[in-house]
């Protein structure tokens, strides 16, 4: 990991320090995903087949697990994590199901009611990834709420297998939350078979679900085309550490390394007022990377990853808030009552006892979170991710009196005569 001071940092040195390193990919990531989507809106189910060979290494006639695969994946799970993964399924449905919006009626005036109807996105895709490891939890943290919004068609999309199965963690994980229509499809290519539809899978309203920078880009490029809307980008991982010189070294080293292993383009930052902190961070990176099963991958991460000292605690604030992490561990010795100085990021994780990785499966909250600084505009995947807010008004006679004019005059006032003659005309009939 790179260790920097920030103050003496110039603002092109800065700006630097927390580049991300998908970034630095992006021109050639572009160029790749929209070459994968033509093919994929030309040719269909046969660029897929194609895509998935050249990418998966595996040829596949039908995409589509079937029953025999389901009930074998659950013959497959032992026992332990298969109840594991319900108690978290329980616990991402209460947190989810208390943060439901519901319908409600005002009168704004009288004889004049607005109301808001809530309806369920008709037919959504989830894109749950397995590229370097599969993600049982990410079905649960997209299947979960799209239940809870009462979605009548819900497609999930995941690599295949060099067997040309689908791991089998995933498959339950699925079944836990009643998405049954699952496709051995991974990448770029699962994202645009969901968009356009193809002969065998059909197209949604709406995708879900994090990925690499590849997965990113696609979500982003039909979203763009006005294929399909997305909940948001999502890609490579991403943590953001403050720390006080309280701090265990152990528990953030081992905070930064989990997001580290998810994949090299991934990153991992501390910020800390403690120089001595960090010495002991850094050491405990090295130690706990030399046992890790996936330390190449880790390693690749931790090259773009870095420890940076700061002044002050605040001053770390101001960096995280313009950083925007998907996720922000705030491992201080009071860290509830900085959470006023949060602006912007996706999830946080408050304490030396809470670790990012609770978030990641059993806490209740959701995974599925902005990345690459988004988490300024963007939220994390809830319930009203998978739902249409309409908004409904009725005005009666005495509502067309009361309010008539004022959008009369607001109508004149911007040049809209068509408007205000639809307006004046309602209020003759009713003087």
């Amino acid at each position: 990991m790179n260790r920097l001071t920030w103050n003496p940092l110039n603002e092109a040195q800065r700006e630097v320090a927390l580049t991300r390193p998908v970034q630095t990919v992006a021109a050639k990531t572009r160029a790749a995903v929209a070459a994968l989507l033509d093919a994929v809106r030309q040719r269909g189910d046969a660029a897929l087949r194609e895509i998935t060979a050249r990418f998966d290494g595996v040829e596949l006639e039908s995409f589509l697990v079937t029953a025999e695969e389901f009930a074998a994946a659950e013959a497959a799970v032992a026992p332990d994590l298969r109840l594991a993964m319900a108690q978290a399924a329980q616990r991402i449905e209460a947190f989810h199901r208390a943060g439901m919006g519901k319908p409600y009626s005002v009168e704004t005036a009288p004889g004049v009611v607005c109301e808001r109807m809530i309806r369920p996105i008709g037919r959504v895709g989830l894109y749950v990834p397995a590229g370097t490891a599969p993600l049982p939890s990410t079905a649960l943290m997209l299947g979960v709420p799209a239940r809870l919004a009462g979605c009548c068609e819900v497609t999930l999309c995941t690599p295949p297998r060099k067997d040309g199965g689908v791991d089998p963690s995933v498959l339950v994980a699925a079944r836990l939350t009643g998405v049954s229509k699952v496709f051995k499809l991974g990448g770029a290519q699962a994202i645009a078979a969901m968009a356009f539809g193809t002969g065998s899978v059909p197209r949604c309203d709406k995708l879900f679900g994090p990925g690499n920078s590849f997965v990113t880009e696609a979500k982003q490029q039909v979203a763009q085309q006005g294929l399909t809307a997305i909940d948001m980008p999502a890609g490579p991982s991403e943590v953001l550490v403050i720390a006080d010189a309280g701090a265990n070294p152990a528990f953030v080293a081992a905070d930064l390394l989990s997001q580290a292993e998810h994949g090299p383009d991934s990153q991992a930052l501390l910020l800390s007022d403690s120089a001595e902190l960090i010495d002991r961070v850094e050491e405990e990176v090295a130690r706990q990377l030399a046992s890790l099963p996936r330390a190449a991958i880790a390693e690749k991460a931790l090259a773009s990853s870095r420890l940076i000292l700061v002044e002050t605690l605040p001053q770390a604030f101001e960096i995280s808030n313009r950083y925007a992490p998907e996720h922000l561990i705030l491992a201080l010795r009071a860290p509830r009552d900085w959470l006023d100085q949060v602006e912007a990021a996706g999830s946080v994780f408050l304490g030396d006892y809470t670790p990012e990785a609770l978030g990641d499966y059993c806490s209740g909250t959701n995974h599925v979170l902005p990345t690459s600084g988004a988490a300024r505009a963007y939220s994390g995947v809830s319930v009203a991710s998978f739902q249409n807010h309409v908004s409904v008004q009725s005005a009666s006679a005495e509502g067309i009196r009361s309010i008539g004019e004022c959008a009369y005059l607001m109508a004149r006032a911007e040049g809209l005569d068509a408007h205000a003659n639809a307006v004046a005309l309602r209020m003759e009939a009713v003087s």
